[in-house]
């Protein structure tokens, strides 16, 4: 594969980002080798074919096989830094993931938060699509970008339930204050304690479901949060039923890597062949737990980093896969790899771009320079639209954007990038790109 030649077919989409275009579409890579006629930048029926049929595909239909790694982690303060600013955390994941795991791994979010905050959440931070979410504390899981529900878990969850119960039992306890109506759900009630009424008031409740003949889960986490469950719910329970069905399925995963931070997560440790890791900002009460019940496991780790960090750390102590993100690497263009994989170019490239904007890009000129020498004179950008512009003055107006983002806390990431060969020179990849500037994100899709 020539370097040269992937730069030229990358770049006949990249500029139209820095003229700040209003349209939304999907990014299309087309990569060839140096021998291939597609200096022109126009596509042949065939490829055009290929780019229409290529489509974001199901779970059991874009794994030909087990999963190499199965990685399920809850959220907040585990794959989310709240403390993090710049997102440095989970944007170092998001670029390993994409360029490493996303062909042939399963990402899963455990979340105690319901479908609303949920996606309330992916509106403020940085978060890669999973293949699937579970949420609402385990009693939720849904699938893909539709996020499809699994009829099949609710039905499981519908049994030996009686919400109106716990109702009633609960309103009786006037240390429980009632959480806000988007966290009830129909397998889920909960409600704040403080922390030093948490195991008594847990008792108590515990003895009054029993009384009415409900056999209830009842979580404490947080060190505020008290929920109230199916006692065949949580994100354990959650786990072990996606296990069985992958295995049903002929793909259950070689390995998973569980990742938590709270109480809620302690379930997940408790999988058998499961490997977990205890980011390093855990709470009291999982960590206590885990002095109680894992202390010897070796297969649950205590990170030495936060959140995202911890993950990635875990994924090398566990020897899991490679754990060395594209975000680590200081100088991109020195960075090679055995076979050419698409997926990592299209990473490496927008990974330029933010440094390229963020003015961290020494010797730009020299940079533009080589960009038009590897350039065919004929080279044309075609705009989505169908706008044709030599793409010599595309590369030029690569300056107009040259630091314009300088300390504004510029990033962009892509997701769920998925390569597909059409020929044996030729490769289209699809993807998400995403941009951040501040609080505020833009997604091309």
């Amino acid at each position: 594969m020539n370097l040269k030649l992937f730069y030229i077919h990358v770049y006949i989409f990249v500029s139209m980002y820095c003229e700040d275009s209003p349209m939304v579409w999907t990014p299309l890579v087309v990569l060839r080798d140096a021998s291939s006629s597609l200096a022109s930048g126009r596509f042949s029926k065939s490829t055009s074919r290929a780019m229409k049929g290529l489509v974001t595909k199901t779970i059991m239909d874009r794994l030909a096989c087990s999963p190499r790694l199965m990685i399920v982690s809850d959220l907040d303060h585990t794959m989310v830094d709240h403390h993090d600013p710049e997102n440095l955390s989970i944007l170092r994941f998001n670029a390993l993931w994409e360029t490493k795991y996303h062909h042939d791994s399963l990402l899963v979010f455990s979340t105690g938060r319901s479908p609303q905050l949920y996606k309330q959440l992916r509106k403020e931070k940085p978060m890669l699509t999973p293949d699937i979410t579970i949420m609402s504390v385990g009693t939720e899981i849904t699938y893909g970008n539709d996020m499809t529900p699994d009829l099949g878990w609710i039905e499981f969850l519908n049994q030996k339930w009686d919400r109106k119960i716990v109702s009633e039992e609960t309103s009786k306890i006037s240390e429980l204050t009632l959480q806000s109506e988007t966290e009830q759900r129909q397998h889920k009630a909960s409600f704040y304690v403080k922390k030093e009424k948490a195991q008594e008031i847990m008792k108590s409740l515990s003895e009054r479901l029993a009384s009415r003949g409900l056999d209830a889960k009842i979580i404490y986490s947080g060190g505020m949060d008290l929920d109230v469950l199916p006692q065949g719910a949580g994100k354990g329970q959650a786990l072990v039923y996606l296990h069985k069905k992958l295995k049903d399925a002929g793909k259950l995963p070689k390995n998973t890597l569980a990742c938590g931070d709270s109480g809620n997560d302690a379930e997940l440790f408790t999988i058998p062949d499961v490997h977990g890791v205890m980011v390093n900002n855990a709470q009291e009460e999982l960590l206590q737990w885990h002095a109680e019940n894992a202390k010897d496991n070796p297969k649950i780790f205590h990170a030495t980093e936060r959140c995202a960090a911890g993950i990635i750390e875990a994924i090398g102590h566990f020897k899991l896969g490679p754990n060395i993100s594209s975000r680590d690497v200081t100088v991109l263009s020195a960075s090679k790899l055995d076979h050419f994989d698409p997926a990592y170019e299209v990473v490496k490239f927008y990974l330029f771009l933010e440094r390229w904007r963020r003015a961290e890009v020494q010797n730009p000129e020299v940079y533009l320079s080589y960009l038009k020498s590897a350039c065919s004179p004929s080279g044309v950008f075609v705009h989505p639209s169908g706008v044709e512009q030599p793409l010599q003055d595309c590369i030029e107006k690569l300056k107009d954007c040259c630091g314009d983002k300088k300390d504004k806390q510029y990033r962009v990431w892509v997701d769920q990038v998925f390569p597909s060969q059409i020929d044996s020179d030729t490769w289209i990849v699809n993807f998400k790109k995403w941009e951040q500037t501040g609080k505020l994100f833009y997604n091309f899709k």
